[in-house]
């Protein structure tokens, strides 16, 4: 890590410029080193006492206070993100983060379910997108999410200052398209959209992402209903004289997606190498149709569902024996083995949360607004970025070294090859021009 402070300077050079003030120019970096550097704490005071700089209260109001808009930076994330990590290969993932925290005052806190702690708990909990390629994480949103005791609380969120284009109740689904709009709109480049089961279930959530035109592939509960891939529409016929039906049911019931996979075929497939050798599981997978149409009275068992688009239903097994389910609008060609592959590059969105609280404070922030809590967030994810700027390029030194290393050991390899061989040595030696007589 040494001479990293210099080089943060030139490579935040994009976002201070977007920052304009110079105050702000330099309260930036400070803020983003602090968080970086050393230290087991880092909300503010414990930063600035590490920085010596004697500028609390200048640190302290350009995160809470100040009157900037973080958009500008927002933006200029997206662009380094997509420049470090994006391409057709890249995926995007949609996840949340749960970060604890003690009273009732700081924006969004509330007892909801805490994925950090599995279980419920007195907590916020940000909407994340993570843009990864290959092993390499950088997130690039994070959005609080608000329960209902604070959208119908109009003057707690004035007290925490939440903009009043925030204040309306939003899912987290909801958030997470916003979000994956405000992507697309910077040209961010990714080949598929990933997401747990919290927000596979959404079936607003998945057609969103298809009237998007994205490829994705999301984690449901087992109970989820979907249909046989052959499932027809009819007329209904009916015993009882009345007026004639207006509209088609299927030839066939929905069912649950553990029913649907329970009599397929399981098949052991390792989709890439961990710490402890090739990681494996069992996968089954069909084409199934979504159960996710308008809902219709069906015969006698109430409103179901229609059918809705074809896509893959997969099954995970692991070797724990637990059962893990997902959907899939990926292409009807894709082998099981590119179906596994693609489901489980969801985990690298686990690493960036770990990292971003343990190495860089994102659940130290000890404000209570809005404004505050998202711009400590923002920092977080900028500091995030520059160290996986870091590590590609350290990791791009490597490789060239690797190969200057190789081409001299060839070289070397090929001089004892033409020493030992006469002919060799001989068609080896420059041929010069005679010397005039």
């Amino acid at each position: 890590m040494a001479g990293w402070e210099d080089e943060l300077e030139r490579w935040l050079m994009p976002f201070l410029d977007r920052l304009g003030h110079k105050t702000r120019q330099r309260m930036c970096p400070l803020y983003i080193a602090g968080l970086i550097g050393p230290g087991d704490r880092k909300s503010v005071q414990p930063m600035a006492e590490r920085l010596a700089t004697g500028n609390y209260d200048q640190l302290h109001h350009f995160i809470a206070d100040g009157v900037w808009d973080a958009t500008p930076l927002e933006a200029e994330l997206l662009n380094q993100a997509d420049r470090l990590v994006g391409g057709r290969d890249a995926v995007l993932v949609i996840d949340d983060t749960s970060l604890p925290k003690k009273g009732e005052r700081s924006i969004g806190v509330a007892a909801q379910y805490a994925s950090a702690l599995g279980k419920t708990a007195n907590c916020q909990t940000l909407v994340s997108l993570t843009l990864a390629r290959g092993e390499v994480p950088v997130m690039v949103a994070l959005r609080l999410f608000l329960p209902d005791n604070w959208t119908s609380d109009v003057s707690r969120l004035k007290r925490a200052r939440v903009p009043v284009e925030h204040r309306t109740p939003r899912s987290k689904p909801e958030i997470a398209l916003a979000e994956i709009d405000r992507a697309m709109a910077a040209n961010v480049r990714f080949g598929c959209v990933l997401a747990d089961a919290g927000y596979g279930l959404s079936a607003p959530f998945r057609q969103g992402l298809t009237e998007r035109g994205l490829a994705w592939a999301v984690g449901i509960p087992r109970h989820l209903k979907v249909y046989p891939v052959d499932v027809k529409l009819i007329w209904p016929i009916t015993k009882v004289r009345g007026k004639p039906r207006k509209h088609h049911v299927p030839d066939i019931l929905s069912i649950a997606a553990e029913q649907m996979l329970a009599s397929a075929k399981w098949k052991a497939v390792s989709w890439r190498s961990g710490t402890k050798g090739r990681l494996k599981a069992r996968f089954a997978a069909l084409r199934v149709r979504t159960a996710d149409g308008p809902p219709q009275r069906i015969w006698d068992k109430g409103q179901q569902h229609l059918p809705g688009d074809e896509a893959w239903l997969i099954g995970e097994q692991r070797a724990s024996g637990e059962k893990k389910y997902y959907l899939a609008n990926l292409p009807a060609a894709t082998d099981l083995r590119t179906l596994a592959a693609t489901i489980k590059a969801r985990w690298i969105c686990e690493q960036a949360h770990q990292q971003l609280k343990e190495e860089l404070g994102l659940d130290h922030f000890e404000g209570r607004s809005w404004q505050g809590l998202h711009r400590h967030a923002l920092m977080t994810m900028i500091a995030y970025a520059f160290l996986q700027h870091r590590r590609l390029a350290h990791a791009g030194r490597k490789k060239k070294n690797q190969r200057a290393s190789a081409s001299a050991n060839h070289a070397r390899r090929t001089s004892r090859h033409r020493r030992s061989h006469p002919s060799a040595a001989v068609s080896a030696v420059p041929i010069l021009p005679k010397a005039n007589s």
